[in-house]
């Protein structure tokens, strides 16, 4: 069972809190969610969304097209109308508000959209939109908003500019009764979030309000509550991240704040002191995070460098534009062996590009960051789930082999989040390897040592004298130009690749799914992996089996998995969000193998089930090689 249900408004009119409550109340009832937030790169007034699955397994992707789309604006209703395919809730005292007059919207959409009406022989109002979608078959739910607010404002005696706060919980309550849910998971979660007793109280009679007005006729679903007595956790990608750090024993995080990295930071600053419990005593005591906000990215590296130098694990988060002024200081890192992890989240580029929007289109990037030969150890997250791992996983692997680990997230998976079963985490799986951490040296220590896996044992900064530099240098770390010295170092860095090729084995740098003998195979890597997922088990119910490699670690490539597991395979699909197929150039550069098709997607919203499913089909049944993307509003 999947439902999807959407809700949109202005920014800073509580789409995000009613989204965030509508959520809530369904997981406390026991089913699973998984949620994208989009958003104009604006603080308040342009269009923000929410679209969400519901479901009683665990689901990992969005639809494009919507079971229920909830409004009380007229933009909302003219960007989505086309996605909605059972119910929309709407505005009624808008009927006659034409597209023309919405002047927060883009005129080249409200050209579309008139365009698209017109075709359908309709005009531009909401009232034309309503037509066009019942004549459909679509059931729409007109709101008197502003009756219903008035209402509430002379129940509490409250001004009525103090009750319109709670517009968007008239829809959100009529989308609780369309589930046909108990009301008092949506009134608990309201209690929960506004500690308040007049917003609590005006909340809760919106969503009353906004119940009653659901006829029979109108109900999607009966659900009943489906609790398993599993612990759930509910996770955005961000949020998922920075726990991940703070238990893989995070000390330091600088950032500096650009979206949609900062959150991480914010996170990690509001939880800042963490019990640290002694493996051999048992004995717990408190610790400290220090979280700093640089002036600026170049400083954020070279901050976290800095006190990765002193010993602690230290990390910094940013996106596009601030990963390009880090490269200077990760080329330093990458010269002084530096054990720091940068969490880079992709969005839309170049330049400022789209600053709140998802993309895949920075992978060749951050894998050749910086100028010159130097590892660098390249992760890739697709899931919630892995984010939270995988962050342990950089720390690790930044200490335990002395190089820049660079930990990709796009923005997809950092503005979704989802509900998933605590136990999938692993906790009991994931341990703390600080490497060849050395804190009494001995006299003659030498911090560049030459050892035959290319990592030298790891002196913190203060315990013995040891020199860094940007320049080439000896084991002691005194600059040195001379030939045999430069080749020597050189191939001494570089060795370090060639260790954890050794050491990681090539099964943990890839995850698979589906059927893999199938002759048709999918790669893939971050955000996309969960939307293929979801449409491999819905194929499969249609008797079309597909195997999936979703690629975790770049560099070093897991070469021999990924040739062994295509060996033979009549079609390659590359799924990524990017225009050139970056993963399939590291795939043909790395083994020789081409992908024979490609699923692409570059307009900045995430791969959607739907859309997914009706690419592969196509590639399936006509071999399309090249099939673009375009879902999302």
């Amino acid at each position: 069972m999947k439902i999807t249900w959407m809700i949109g408004g202005a920014q800073g009119t509580g789409v995000d809190t009613s989204a965030t409550l509508f959520g809530n109340a369904v997981a406390a009832a026991g089913y699973y969610l998984y949620g994208n937030r989009e958003y104009y790169s604006n603080i308040k007034g342009r269009h923000s969304y929410f679209n969400v699955t519901i479901s009683d397994r665990r689901v990992h992707s969005i639809s494009q097209h919507v079971d229920i789309l909830a409004s009380f604006d007229a933009e909302t209703v003219f960007q989505h109308f086309t996605e909605v395919k059972s119910i929309l809730i709407y505005n009624k005292e808008l009927e006659n508000i034409k597209i023309s007059t919405i002047q927060s919207m883009e005129p080249e959409l409200v050209e579309y959209y008139t365009k698209l009406l017109n075709e359908q022989g309709f005009g531009e109002t909401i009232g034309d939109v309503v037509k066009s979608l019942q004549a459909k078959g679509i059931k729409v739910i007109p709101v008197n908003y502003d009756e219903v607010l008035k209402k509430i404002a002379g129940d509490l005696k409250v001004p009525l500019s103090v009750v319109e706060r709670a517009r968007n919980m008239i829809a959100v309550g009529v989308s609780f009764k369309l589930l046909g849910l108990k009301s008092d998971y949506l009134f608990n979660s309201i209690r929960k979030t506004f500690k308040n007793e007049l917003f609590a109280k005006m909340n809760i009679l919106a969503s009353q309000y906004g119940m009653d007005l659901v006829q029979p006729i109108y109900n999607l679903q009966d659900l009943e509550a489906n609790i398993k007595g599993k612990k759930r956790i509910q996770v955005d990608g961000n949020t998922s991240v920075a726990m991940g750090k703070i238990y893989g024993g995070l000390r330091f995080q600088s950032y500096y704040p650009i979206t949609p990295a900062s959150d991480e930071s914010v996170f990690i600053e509001a939880h800042e002191e963490v019990f640290v419990q002694d493996p051999e005593t048992g004995e717990k005591y408190k610790q400290t995070i220090v979280v700093v906000q640089a002036e600026d990215e170049l400083a954020a590296i070279n901050m976290a460098s800095g006190a990765a130098l002193t010993g602690v694990r230290a990390a910094t988060a940013t996106s596009g534009p601030g990963f390009s002024l880090m490269t200077e200081g990760i080329g330093w890192a990458g010269m002084n062996e530096v054990p720091v992890v940068i969490t880079y989240y992709i969005r839309g580029g170049p330049a400022t590009g789209q600053p709140t929007r998802t993309s895949q289109a920075d992978l060749l990037f951050a894998m050749n960051v910086s100028h010159g030969e130097f590892p660098r150890i390249v992760i890739a997250s697709g899931d919630h789930v892995e984010a939270f791992q995988d962050s342990v996983w950089a720390l690790n692997l930044a200490e335990k082999y002395q190089t820049p680990v660079i930990h990709l997230v796009d923005k997809a998976l950092a503005n979704s989040y989802s509900i998933f079963d605590v136990d999938e985490l692993g906790l009991k799986d994931l341990v703390i390897d600080r490497g060849k951490l050395v804190l009494t040296p001995p006299p003659d220590y030498k911090r560049f040592a030459i050892t035959p896996d290319g990592v030298s044992p790891r002196a913190p900064l203060g315990t013995v004298r040891m020199f860094y530099t940007g320049d080439e240098h000896n084991e002691e770390g005194h600059i040195r130009e001379a030939s045999f010295i430069r080749e020597t170092m050189y191939e001494k860095r570089i060795k370090k690749l060639e260790t954890v090729d050794r050491e990681v084995p090539e099964e943990q740098r890839i995850r698979t799914y589906g059927d893999l003998d199938s002759k048709n195979i999918i790669i893939t890597w971050g955000s996309p992996k969960g939307v293929i997922m979801d449409v491999i088990d819905e194929l499969a119910e249609e008797g079309i089996k597909l195997g999936m490699i979703q690629v975790k670690m770049f560099n070093p490539y897991p070469v021999k998995m990924m040739t062994k597991l295509l060996s033979g395979k009549e079609r390659i699909i590359d799924v990524e969000s990017n225009y050139f197929g970056q993963a399939g150039e590291v795939l043909k550069w790395k083994t020789g193998i081409s992908p024979t098709n490609y699923i692409l997607k570059w307009n900045g919203r995430p791969v959607m089930r739907d859309e997914l499913k009706d690419a592969i089909k196509l590639i399936l049944e006509k071999d399309e090689k090249r099939v673009v993307l375009h879902g999302g509003a």
